[in-house]
């Protein structure tokens, strides 16, 4: 079997920039790289608000040797407080990621299928039939 871990993503309304560098003077981290919505590629087929592309769309800190992920939510998406943790598996083993996917899939909501993206070889996010929001993300060696 592969390695694998399990991370935790922390989504924010707006606000997550300040979190983070919070978070990072909190726990003595390395300053935080962010990627905002106004970094990723432009999509003919969504204007992205001018107000919008200043948000976090992704960072993450080393917290007692874990990693921890953050984002603002996408913009137009609504941030329910509670259900804004997910759980993130990271693995080099695309079946693993698929297989797993699918099981939650089955009897959960897909919110993007399994895909390749400008940040992951393979990526999806489903709820689960808990209502539980996992992430899959591949990475390579």
């Amino acid at each position: 079997m592969n390695s694998l871990s399990l991370q935790v993503y922390i989504n924010f309304d707006g606000n997550c920039r300040e979190a983070v560098e919070y978070y990072s003077k909190v726990f003595k981290t390395d300053k935080p790289e962010i990627m905002t919505f106004g970094d990723a590629p432009e999509d003919p087929g969504f204007s992205l608000p001018e107000e919008s592309k200043n948000l976090v769309m992704h960072t993450q800190l080393i917290i007692s040797g874990d990693i921890v992920m953050f984002s603002d939510t996408f913009p137009g998406m609504p941030l329910v407080k509670g259900n804004n943790i997910s759980l993130t598996v990271v693995t080099d083993d695309m079946d693993e990621i698929t297989e797993a996917f699918n099981q939650l899939k089955a009897e959960g909501k897909v919110e993007m299928d399994l895909q390749e993206t400008f940040w992951s070889k393979y990526y999806g996010s489903v709820v689960d039939k808990y209502g539980i929001t996992w992430q899959f993300s591949m990475y390579e060696h």
